[in-house]
């Protein structure tokens, strides 16, 4: 792990298909945080499973890509990598 370096990272819900996008500095231990509800915006969705992780740079970087990535035009660039990655996972 690179000191001051944050991750951007999503994960996709098995219970409804569903793609959350945040930013960490350790992905492995916020995807357990994630799927033991420790997180209120995704506990009611668990289990998740990380399809995605590009290092964001520092804090405001990270920030710039994380915001990207939950727009609509970047989470239809996640939905077409998952896609490829899992051909029919989403509806297009």
């Amino acid at each position: 792990m690179i000191e001051n370096k944050f991750y951007v990272y999503a994960i996709f819900s098995l219970v409804d298909n569903r793609i959350y996008v945040g930013m960490s500095q350790d992905v492995p231990n916020r995807i357990q945080e994630h799927n033991a509800g420790k997180v209120t915006s995704t506990k009611h969705f668990i289990p998740w499973v990380l399809f995605f992780s590009q290092l964001g740079g520092n804090t405001s970087e990270a920030r710039k890509l994380e915001k990207y990535f939950k727009s609509a035009a970047g989470k239809r660039k996640l939905k077409k990598f998952l896609n490829a990655l899992n051909p029919g996972s989403l509806p297009d």
